[in-house]
């Protein structure tokens, strides 16, 4: 498999990306190909400095960035040469089969939708952001792609994180979940009562109506929300979880009883962070565009971008777009 990775998306830029990159060739033996794209001269001085000397990479030059302040357009319009455009060039024209970045999430939909274009009969893709709970993870899609859906949207986010869930996390029958402010059939807006008829009426093991408590203690694999509610809630739980491990230590560290309870507790305490951090799951699949991309948090360590590389290429080896595109296939199929 070959992966394309934005060496220079992410608040921490090259050497961040370069050290995950390290870290997953060591520990996958299936890429064949990892494309380091970026500035060429800055790219070969942080591989030599952190004796990167795997024949498996390849830099590739990209002279732009797309900058955090950018608007999502520049990726593809004011940027031409930027390094997520490059990176999603390779994918369309078949040199690599899947791009990872850390960078711009509005960027990466912007370049890998214009350059990869949609699967057939998807309407619109969705980022499907890993949220770990009680019974293993729960897919939240869409956590920001698309902040304006419609409800057919809603419907096929559910179709592909469904399919995402069986084949990539080997779930059997995933249970599909609808965000809403109740349980009950009628909560929530016209909006989400049109979501839920046609989420009753497919074939999906859908579950009806969830609360935010839900995606922490539910047997929940797929939640579905537009991009606004689903970014909203990510960016929330992101921050609670780092708030609360902050006031954790700093009570823990008040007395020196709590010292030392800690410090009896030190290896649950690091269990529970390992599972609550974002590094852990390395990055979000866009479902729906005609190629793999992953879609890193800003702020991604190198453990995050090994385990986004990771990530994609469980995508390419579970051939996920041919499963989502059968499925979407078959329900058009059967609703023609």
């Amino acid at each position: 498999m070959k992966i394309a990775l934005d060496a220079m998306g992410g608040d921490f830029g090259p050497p961040h990306n370069i050290a995950g990159a390290k870290l997953a060739l060591a520990d996958n033996h299936h890429i064949e190909k990892l494309f380091l794209v970026g500035d060429e001269a800055l790219l070969k001085a942080e591989v030599d400095a952190q004796g990167l000397s795997d024949r498996r990479v390849e830099i590739v030059h990209a002279s732009q960035v797309v900058t955090m302040h950018d608007p999502a357009t520049a990726a593809v319009r004011g940027k031409k040469d930027s390094s997520i455009t490059v990176a999603a060039d390779l994918v369309k024209r078949g040199e690599s089969e899947a791009v990872v970045s850390a960078g711009h999430t509005g960027a990466a939909v912007a370049a890998t939708t214009v350059k990869f274009r949609l699967l057939p009969g998807v309407e619109r893709a969705g980022i499907a952001s890993p949220i770990p709970n009680d019974h293993g993870i729960c897919n939240l899609i869409d956590a920001g792609a698309n902040p304006e859906a419609k409800p057919i949207h809603l419907l096929q986010y559910a179709i592909m994180g469904s399919v995402y869930a069986r084949h990539v996390q080997g779930v059997p029958k995933p249970r599909v979940g609808l965000m809403s402010v109740g349980e009950e059939d009628s909560k929530g807006t016209e909006f989400t009562r049109e979501v839920f008829a046609l989420l009753r009426e497919s074939n999906l093991n859908f579950k009806g109506n969830i609360e935010g408590h839900d995606l922490f203690e539910s047997e929940i694999h797929v939640v579905v929300c537009d991009g606004f509610v689903g970014n909203v809630i990510l960016k929330s739980c992101e921050a609670t979880a780092k708030a609360m491990m902050k006031w954790l230590k700093r009570e823990l560290m008040a007395k020196p009883v709590r010292k030392f309870g800690a410090m009896l507790a030190k290896g649950g305490f690091a269990a529970v962070k390992d599972r609550i951090s974002a590094d852990t799951y390395g990055g979000s699949p866009l479902l729906g565009v005609n190629g793999i991309c992953i879609i890193g948090h800003g702020s991604s360590s190198p453990l995050a971008i090994k385990n986004a590389i990771l990530a994609a290429s469980e995508a390419i080896r579970h051939g996920v777009n041919p499963h989502i595109q059968d499925e979407i296939a078959k329900f058009d199929l059967a609703h023609a």
